[in-house]
Formats: C-alpha cells, structure tokens, sequence
C-alpha cells in the first residue's frame, strides 16, 4: 500500500492561511497575493454564492495549494461546518483573514440620518460586519492552538473610530465597525490566555477601488483611492510587521495605530 501524500499545510516550513470572504475585491486580492507568498502552502479561501465567485474558483482550478469552501458568516452553522472541513484537511492554521463587509446592497444603503435608520438593517450590518468575525475566531481558535506565530485579522474601517467621528452619518456601518472592533479587542485578551502566539488586530485598509467603495469615490483624490493589490500589500506588511504586545489594537493601513 502506497502511503498517501502530505497535504502542502502538513510541511514543516510552509504555512496555511485562510481569507473569508474570498470571492471579490480585497478578499480575492489577498487571495491572489498569498499564492505568490512562498511561506504558504496551503491557502483556503471562502465564498458565499459561486455564481459571484468565479474569479476564486477559476483560480482554483489552476493552483493545486487553493481550496474553495463555501460559507456564510450571517449562519454560524456554515461557519463551523466551514471550520470542519478545513480542520479535515490541516491541523494548523497561521493566518486569518477576515474580509467580509457590507455597505450597501440595492435598497439597502447607510443612513444619512435618523429617519433612515431600521432594526432590520442595523442588524444586517451587525451580522455581517462585527458577528461573523467574532464567531469565526471562536471556532478557529483549535487551529490557531500551536507553538507558531499566527495572525487573525478582521478588515474594519476608519469610519468605526468613535473617537475619529466627525462627519456623522452611515449609523449601521460605522456602528458595526465599531463593534467589530470591541469584539475583535475582546477576542484577543481570551486568545492571549488560550491561544498565546496568535495575535489579533483590526486593519483600516483606506479607500480602496472596489465594488463596495465605488459609489463613494467621488470626491477621494486620486492619491487615495487605493488599487486592490496596492491594498493588499500594505495590509500584509502590517500583519508581517505585528507582535504579540500588538494583538487587539486597531492600525490603519500604513501600520500606525487609529483611536478607538
């Protein structure tokens, strides 16, 4: 009998990462720039829907070392039937990508004010936004239980800055961010107890040219409106740059650190 190959996450040197929210935007770019990251050999990434992940999944089909898992944040069910089929397949995991992110969706738009604002859609925002992050780290945190140095990060927004708010306006958004980022803050002191070489942070990615910012760029200055792969690369600098007296805090996409 033949013994079976070693999955690439099983090899001594190279690591396993995981990018939710996989099939669009920041997510895919992360997804495109972790293949070409040597360190890694094996990278999962998750989608909602395949018929608006075809990018992702085409990918797929042309590196053996990505893996498409379908999983819906605002369902923690998906979420740990997400997080068995990748425990099947590797006992390790040493990055987390979070890049899950609702702002608007058809009617669903944010609130300029009061009157705009619904239950409903507050709550949307929360699910997606904040809860699915936090519930992912739940579920992971078996993976992320080793002697290796990890990181779990969740892509949160500026706009979630209580402190930096002053322009008003978009109520669930930056509600939901804020949120993410108390959660996330939370998560990390329990991680650090529990799961010490794992740090967490919350990263600002700035104005980034994609699907969700589009109908918000009038008006940002070229300089500012970040391509995808320009974004991804800073992101990764910072999670390359961060140490355990790091995890829990809030850094915007140039490594400095935002008010909370």
């Amino acid at each position: 009998m033949t013994a079976e190959p070693a999955l690439p996450s099983q090899s001594a040197h190279l690591q396993t990462a995981l990018v939710v929210g996989a099939s669009r935007g920041i997510g895919l770019g992360f997804v495109q720039q972790l293949l070409k990251d040597e360190r890694f050999g094996a990278i999962y990434g998750t989608y909602r829907r395949p018929e608006s992940a075809q990018g992702l999944l085409s990918l797929a089909t042309q590196h053996p070392q990505l893996t498409c898992l379908p999983l819906d944040v605002t369902d923690e069910a998906s979420i740990a039937e997400a997080v068995a089929q990748l425990q099947a397949r590797t006992p390790q995991l040493h990055r987390a990508v979070y890049c899950v992110g609702v702002l608007h969706d058809g009617d669903f738009q944010p609130e300029k004010s009061l009157r705009q604002i619904t239950s409903e859609n507050l709550m949307r925002s929360l699910q997606t936004n904040a809860f699915g992050a936090v519930l992912l780290a739940k579920h992971l945190m078996p993976l992320f239980k080793h002697d290796q140095p990890s990181v779990f990060a969740a892509v949160s927004a500026k706009v979630g800055s209580i402190g930096d708010n002053r322009l008003g306006g978009w109520y669930g958004y930056r509600a939901s961010k804020a949120a993410l980022n108390m959660l996330i803050k939370t998560a990390s002191l329990e991680y650090a107890r529990r799961s010490p070489h794992t740090i967490l942070a919350l990263l600002h990615p700035g104005t980034t040219d994609t699907g969700l910012s589009e109908p918000f760029q009038r008006g940002v200055p070229p300089e500012k409106l970040f391509p995808v792969e320009r974004t991804v690369a800073q992101l990764m600098k910072v999670m390359d740059n961060l140490t355990p007296a790091d995890s829990g805090e809030f850094f915007n996409w140039d490594g400095t650190r935002l008010p909370w």
